[in-house]
């Protein structure tokens, strides 16, 4: 019965974003990090052309 009730929650949820994850390098020590974000799908192109 908890698996039904939690496939009708998740149904819907998330459909016009996309989470975009972004490797940058930092300009003091070299390493690389990541950037998590939370986008609209019409903006990802745009994200990442930044």
């Amino acid at each position: 019965m908890a698996k039904k009730a939690v496939a009708t929650l998740q149904k819907g949820a998330g459909k016009g974003y996309a989470k975009v994850i972004k490797m940058v390098k930092s300009e003091k020590t070299g390493a690389y990090s990541f950037k998590e974000e939370v986008v609209p799908n019409d903006d990802v192109k745009n994200y990442f052309k930044k």
